[in-house]
């Protein structure tokens, strides 16, 4: 890559774009707009890498998985994605770093002050959302999981099973409260995400029982309505 800059860099000085000869050259940082300029592409880029690798990754798993694939997805060559990404096992915990974060940020609706039945609803909407937009996002973490999540194990017992526990006194609170009926916090949290991952890994058998070639905005939003349902009415709240 540090190549390809220095050719760049003397092609331009041949068509006269660079400072001319014998000038001198301007001392201190590039200007502001074309920093932001570089940040933007920079951004724009290991995006388009995060979500290829997140499809290659899904579909192939990490051993069948090659930077070749991926960056052939993301319309890069090869060297620009092991610019921002040295090997596959860094992009592939950048992928599931990505990752975790949505699946923490469906959590922000479960706080002791709102309405619980509101709540509960929207973080299985938000869950919903995710299985239909970003399948294989939740692909990717079943594999990792399958093969006992040797890359995510201290996350799950770390900073997710904190904001678990953290979730779970805000349902213990509601319990205690008489909001809701009493249930284990913990195991309702393993059926939410057990009834809206599924959607995501499992699709291929939900739309062969449903008689479709894949599932539609109109399933998901049926699955979703389906499953608040069940809970909300599980934990006697009003539907």
């Amino acid at each position: 890559m540090v190549k390809m800059v220095k050719r760049a860099s003397r092609a331009e000085l041949s068509l006269g774009r660079g400072p001319a000869k014998g000038r001198a050259r301007r001392a201190g940082p590039p200007p502001a707009n074309n920093r932001a300029s570089k940040q933007t592409i920079r951004c724009e880029n290991v995006a388009r890498i995060l979500e290829a690798a997140e499809a290659v990754f899904a579909t192939k798993g990490f051993s069948g998985a090659t930077t070749a694939e991926i960056a052939t997805r993301a319309g890069i060559p090869k060297p620009n994605l092991h610019y921002y990404f040295r090997t596959k096992q860094a992009l592939y915990r950048a992928v599931l770093d990505d990752i975790l974060a949505l699946w923490l940020d469906a959590t922000a609706s479960i706080v002791a002050e709102a309405e619980p039945a509101d709540a509960l609803r929207r973080y299985i909407e938000a869950k919903m959302a995710y299985s239909r937009t970003r399948p294989f996002a939740s692909k990717v973490f079943a594999n990792e999981l399958l093969h006992g999540a040797p890359a995510v194990k201290g996350f799950l017992g770390g900073a997710m099973k904190r904001l678990v526990d953290d979730k779970a006194k805000v349902i213990e609170g509601w319990i205690t409260a008489g909001r809701i009926a009493p249930i284990d916090p913990y195991h309702l949290f393993f059926v939410l995400w057990a009834a809206t991952q599924t959607y995501a890994d499992f699709d291929c058998q939900i739309a062969a029982v449903l008689g479709k070639k894949k599932l539609g905005p109109t399933d998901f939003d049926r699955a979703g309505e389906t499953v608040a349902t069940l809970i909300l009415r599980g934990l006697r709240l009003k539907v």
